[in-house]
């Protein structure tokens, strides 16, 4: 989720163009631009913060190429009604089992069961969530790998105060309610500004939670949080929630708003979809093994692959795998997955990332000469707030105006 002042605004004028139909249109696919090489910066200046981990230098690594895949067919499938009358739906999961766990912004997860949504929520945290701001709130979800026997679960959210908190809380004797006086803060981290939070919590395949934090706000990275080593805040963090004391650790830099992200089920590969600022949407793969040290993927010096700051230099700087002007395609990317369900067989090893605002839905291949081919897969007239997966590796799509729908064949 991207700009306050900016994001309501054009998901009205940009509803008012898309169509109304829940169902969605599938539409002829369209090449995204090529990115361009990338390159990495010389960064600021130190200020006065906690000094980072010995692994927030970037460092070279390769890789295997990915496996080829063709893009998909977009008369292949449509987005099936799965439940609504949701409050501002941000994040669908699964704890390793048949339920899917759905975020309401405000402070409350409910479950879907058996493809009904059940009345009592799994969790209510509305009383000490604060979620004034249009990217405040309850934002990000995550089970533990070992949750059948640990009965572990975190969430990112924002307090009252503004700040992000994640914290960790311990289901009940009931699977299907959370024990809430469980909760052990992990990490707070104060926000200058109202936007810009990031939210999303991840398991990765070491076993680490990562943590995307945006910039802190405001536009344009006032205080040049991105390029600044010292400080939490547009950093991919990572944390070990197995070690009792735990600090995260600064495992990637440059970022603005990394709304969602997510890990290829299958390869481990991660994909982070990074909120532009006023032009380009971008799409950021590192591919598995993931480094000890993770990429400079360039912000605010660079926006996608252009050229954003006057300052600092652009050497080094990993490239994003694909992007989208605001022109093209909307004003908020949505980050999603690597299909890896059995139901649709065309689409494995294809990812499928979206926009908040347009409600445009792309896919995301290989190719043959190591780089990215993006295709507009479908036009929704949603307001996509996230995609999520099942426990089967099935695709849904978050509606943020109430509802969620699973991708499914036609």
């Amino acid at each position: 989720m991207s700009r306050l002042r900016l994001l309501i605004l054009a998901a009205l004028i940009l509803a008012c163009a898309l169509p109304s139909s829940l169902t969605p249109t599938p539409v002829d696919s369209v090449t995204a631009p090529a990115p361009t090489a990338a390159l990495a910066p010389t960064v600021p200046p130190a200020t006065d913060a906690p000094p980072p981990t010995e692994s927030s230098a970037p460092t070279e690594t390769s890789a295997p190429l990915p496996t080829l895949v063709p893009p998909p067919d977009p008369q292949c499938c449509a987005l099936a009604p799965l439940v609504s009358g949701l409050r501002r739906p941000t994040l669908i999961t699964h704890a390793g089992d048949d339920r899917l766990f759905i975020i309401e912004q405000p402070g409350r997860i409910r479950i879907v069961a058996g493809g009904a949504l059940r009345e009592e929520p799994f969790l209510d945290i509305e009383r000490i969530v604060g979620s004034n701001a249009n990217e405040q709130g309850l934002l990000g979800l995550a089970f533990h790998p070992n949750y059948a026997a640990n009965g572990n679960f975190f969430v990112n959210y924002t307090d009252r105060r503004g700040g992000t908190v994640v914290a960790r809380y311990t289901v009940s004797a009931d699977p299907d309610h959370a024990d809430p006086v469980s909760a052990e803060i992990l990490l707070t981290i104060e926000q200058p500004f109202r936007n810009h939070n990031g939210g999303g919590i991840v398991f990765g395949p070491d076993g680490l939670l990562y943590i995307g934090m945006g910039d802190g706000g405001d536009a344009g990275d006032p205080y040049g949080n991105g390029q600044n080593p010292n400080v939490l805040l547009g950093k991919m963090l990572r944390l070990n929630v197995n070690e009792p004391g735990a600090r995260p650790e600064i495992w990637a830099m440059g970022l603005r708003n990394p709304w969602r992200f997510s890990f290829d089920r299958l390869s481990g590969d991660l994909f982070v979809g990074d909120v532009g600022q006023g032009e380009w949407e971008e799409i950021d793969v590192v591919r598995a093994p993931l480094p000890a040290a993770g990429p400079n993927f360039g912000w605010n010096i660079l926006e996608g692959t252009h050229r954003y700051s006057t300052f600092g230099d652009a050497a080094g700087l990993a490239g994003p795998a694909a992007e989208y002007s605001h022109a093209e395609g909307g004003c908020s990317v949505t980050g999603g997955f690597v299909y890896r369900g059995a139901a649709l067989p065309a689409l494995n090893g294809v990812y499928f990332y979206g926009d908040y605002c347009s409600g445009f839905i792309w896919s995301l291949v290989p190719n043959e000469s190591g780089g990215w081919d993006s295709n507009l897969f479908m036009q929704t007239g949603l307001n996509i707030s996230s995609f999520g997966e099942d426990g089967e590796g099935e695709l849904y799509v978050v509606d943020h105006g109430g509802a969620v729908y699973k991708l499914a064949g036609q």
